[in-house]
């Protein structure tokens, strides 16, 4: 009986590293998810600004841009 305890505690070992290790994996890799989401924010915002200038043309993208800085 005695080797079937000792292999069920290696398990029971190995099973607890794996699930440490797994666990700061997935931490990594909702931290990368949390920089995306905010990268593809500002990506969403420049391509609303992109549209606008699209739309409305060159000219009043120039003349809002004039009036943002003051010119």
């Amino acid at each position: 009986m005695e080797p079937i305890h000792e292999l069920a505690t290696e398990t029971d070992k190995r099973l607890s590293v794996h699930e440490a290790i797994c666990a700061q994996r997935y931490e990594g890799i909702q931290a990368r998810f949390d920089e995306g989401s905010k990268r593809m924010t500002k990506i969403e915002y420049l391509l609303y600004i992109l549209i606008a200038v699209v739309l409305l043309g060159p000219g009043v993208a120039a003349e809002f841009v004039k009036k943002l800085l003051g010119f």
